[in-house]
């Protein structure tokens, strides 16, 4: 018996237990056993499993085959983007009603809290009329492109459970993200770059935490890999000193021979990721210091974008996911982290958008360009909206506000020019075409060629989704 747990060399036999022979002998008949199930279902050494992110088709007709995802972080405020309220400012300084805030609960603030007029002027914009504010003049230039949704709700009004909620389709952690569950169902078709990739930009990183990419309990090869913004995409890519491709090449090699044999007894999806993983690196080293170069990019382009190469910025991440796409990336998911305003709101928000709102138009203009909009789902949006009550003893803050706020979404078969839903007078409570999260995956994935009840992974022993119990398809941003 040629025992392989190093713990156990030189111990009598019959003082190591059963559970230890069943799972660490090299003839463990569990091993055998599970050999030969895998062998019968066609599983072991079979492609899935060889390349899990090797492409899959959809079992339903697919108007869309990738997605953007532009996370805005902290929870931008409709009511000084998207949704004007002439009433708003009208009442602006005056309590609001008592039954609009019954039962109300805020994060911070008393919901009794005075009213709050917007701090910005709108207007009418593109042939299809959709009112946005002035600190938005270059999606103005493509608003006809996109569809706004101006009736999201959530369930969530703080930061951590509200972004993993919009990522993951519940408040808890551990759960595969939407980019997870994409890559799952669909694979990817880079071979050289990973299925699912993150971006970073604003002031810090998303309050989630990595739980908004991760990949929960799917294997871990569909998670998503964050880059930098600038210089190798991934620390310690390049080979250190004394590593040559000889060497780098037989190490991998012998790597990955002893994993496959270890794959082909058991089947674990998770020495596949590791498999891919080495692979992935490797073909990275060749790959990747040609896709963060942006400076080959046109002038034009550039100025398009407002990118400056070597300065890692959200214009720059704009860009890179343009070029991710173009690789075959599955899906990109941009975090800019810098949109909580409690308080400074008008410096700040104005702010945000001259970091964002050229180069968010600029991403949807050059993918139409391109041809890859027609394909390519674009999303916009934060973990909830803001209060129409003001916080602070000045006014010039918004609290958390989880009962309306707005989204915009553009390509892959969403009905461009669209305003979707509408809000009371105060912009409190949506009042017509509510759209949960819940809902705004089921569409999403329905648009990817997936039903949103059927892609479902078994774990602990129940079959787990994106839209958890909940959801479904909003039919009239279906183009």
């Amino acid at each position: 018996m040629n025992c392989q747990h190093n713990l156990y060399k030189g111990q009598d036999p019959r003082l190591v237990t059963r559970r230890w022979f069943f799972r660490d002998c090299a003839v463990g008949l569990g091993a055998i056993a599970l050999a030969q199930l895998l062998q019968e279902n066609g599983l072991a050494a079979s492609p899935d499993l060889a390349d899990p992110l090797a492409p899959k088709v959809p079992p339903y007709p697919a108007k869309a085959k990738r997605v953007v995802f532009l996370f805005m972080a902290g929870a931008p405020s409709h009511l000084e983007l998207f949704d004007y309220k002439p009433q708003l400012a009208k009442y602006n300084g005056t309590l609001p009603p008592a039954d609009l805030i019954k039962d109300y609960r805020a994060a911070f603030i008393n919901p009794s809290s005075k009213l709050l007029g917007p701090k910005f002027k709108f207007a009418k914009q593109g042939k299809c009329g959709a009112e946005l504010s002035e600190l938005l003049p270059h999606l103005a230039q493509v608003v006809d492109d996109i569809a706004i949704v101006k009736s999201m709700v959530t369930d969530a009004f703080n930061h951590a459970p509200g972004q993993i909620l919009m990522n993951t389709g519940t408040q808890q952690f551990g759960r595969p993200s939407f980019g997870s569950w994409v890559t799952y169902g669909l694979g990817s078709e880079s071979r050289d770059l990973p299925g699912f990739v993150v971006l970073n930009s604003g002031k810090k990183g998303p309050s989630g935490g990595n739980s908004n990419f991760g990949g929960g309990f799917l294997p871990t090869v569909y998670q998503g890999v964050p880059f930098r913004g600038s210089g190798e995409p991934v620390l310690y890519l390049s080979n250190p000193p004394g590593i040559d491709n000889q060497v780098q090449t037989d190490s991998l090699d012998a790597i990955k021979r002893l994993n496959q044999n270890r794959l082909d007894v058991v089947g674990d999806p998770e020495i596949a990721t590791r498999i891919n993983s080495f692979e992935m690196a490797y073909r990275m080293q060749s790959s990747a210091p040609e896709l963060m170069d942006i400076a080959k990019e046109p002038k034009s382009i550039l100025q398009m974008y407002g990118a400056e190469p070597g300065k890692p910025s959200f214009a720059n991440n704009c860009l890179l996911t343009r070029r991710l796409l173009e690789r075959g990336v599955r899906f990109v998911q941009l975090f800019h982290e810098a949109w909580d305003q409690h308080g400074n709101l008008k410096h700040d928000l104005q702010k945000n958008c001259e970091d964002t709102d050229r180069p968010c138009a600029a991403l949807v203009r050059d993918l139409k360009n391109r041809g890859l909009l027609d394909d390519t789902i674009v999303l916009w949006g934060g973990e909830f909206g803001r209060t129409p009550m003001v916080q602070g003893g000045g006014d010039d803050g918004r609290d958390h506000h989880p009962n309306a706020f707005t989204m915009w979404m553009a390509g892959g078969g969403i009905k461009p020019g669209v305003s979707l839903g509408q809000t009371d007078d105060f912009g409190f409570n949506v009042t017509e075409e509510r759209v949960h999260v819940h809902d705004l995956h089921a569409t999403l994935l329905h648009l990817l060629g997936f039903d949103h009840t059927k892609l479902t992974y078994r774990f602990q022993g129940r079959d787990f989704r994106l839209t958890d119990v909940s959801g479904k398809i909003v039919d009239k941003l279906l183009a």
